[in-house]
């Protein structure tokens, strides 16, 4: 591979022949079952070492799989502590800390008491409100899937572009996740344009919940340690590559996150509906609004 000719690849990732040529690969995006994966943290952390490469655990608002995998995780294998937080008013934020306790530090003095009744779903943090916060942390801060998912305001680039968050935001987040595995292509080659324009690190991910979806996606760079990872992805000295899944691999991930969610099903709903619903009311006034001017505009012409 020649990295000089692109920063990101769309094709199936070889973990081998990046090992090979010094590559240090790592996905950057997966979940286990301290959220809404039933994958255990021991299988993924096997399965990654059997790959040859890295994992950073970010399950939603949960440490727990990050601190598990450290502990059984042998040195070869890069555990990368992470977190994805769900906010308050959609988007979801990637956070990477240079060392564990950095990252318990902030789970407990900003994330841990701000949880919603639907643990894996949003937060009580708006999405400023959380990069705010992040400020006084030594952590990378990325937008995970930033025109995702489906019609959820789940991605930031997403409610920027229905305004319902400034484009300033854009001005505290260092990366963008530019290749995720659960995105169509259209969205991870919009995703790719926004890193350039903002000139933003980029990162791949399979936001796998499945242990076969692990290592789908990678983010790649000639690394000595994860600080120093981190930092190339930030000063964009790495490169991503990977494949998004197809629609019935994206629908069976799917259906096993929901069982996760079962039994949180009415707060989920509500949730849903909170987020969704300045999406509502813009549908409601851009169709109600023409019709009464040209009611208003007929009244005045009968005058």
């Amino acid at each position: 591979m020649n990295r000089g000719k692109a920063r990101v690849w769309f094709d199936r990732p070889a973990p081998d022949e990046l090992a090979a040529l010094g590559y240090r690969a790592v996905d950057m995006h997966f979940h286990t079952n301290y959220s809404d994966s039933h994958t255990t943290v021991r299988a993924a952390v096997g399965l990654a070492r059997k790959k040859r490469i890295g994992v950073a655990i970010t399950d939603h608002n949960h440490i727990g799989g990050v601190l598990e995998a450290e502990r059984i995780a042998g040195e070869e294998t890069w555990i990368v502590p992470g977190i994805e937080v769900s906010t308050s008013d959609g988007p979801h934020i990637l956070l990477f800390f240079y060392a564990s306790d950095e990252l318990e530090e902030f789970y407990r003095q900003v994330l841990e008491d701000k949880k919603g009744p639907s643990p894996f779903m949003a937060t009580m943090l708006s999405t400023m409100d959380l990069l705010e916060a992040t400020d006084n942390f030594n952590c990378i801060r990325a937008a995970a899937h930033p025109y995702g998912y489906l019609v959820l305001n789940r991605g930031v680039a997403k409610c920027v572009e229905k305004e319902y968050l400034d484009k300033e935001v854009f001005s505290r987040i260092e990366v963008i996740e530019v290749i995720c595995g659960g995105m169509t292509r259209l969205n991870n080659a919009k995703a790719v344009k926004l890193a350039l324009m903002y000139n933003r690190g980029m990162i791949g991910g399979s936001d796998g919940h499945l242990l076969r979806d692990l290592g789908g996606v990678l983010t790649c760079a000639t690394s000595e340690s994860i600080e120093d990872l981190l930092d190339d992805i930030v000063h964009d000295r790495g490169f991503v590559v990977g494949m998004e899944r197809n629609m019935v691999d994206n629908s069976v991930m799917s259906m096993m996150a929901l069982t996760k969610h079962l039994r949180y099903t009415v707060p989920s709903l509500a949730t849903h509906y909170r987020q969704n619903a300045p999406r509502v009311r813009r549908f409601v006034e851009d169709r109600i609004h023409p019709v009464q001017e040209i009611a208003g505009n007929n009244v005045t012409d009968s005058d």
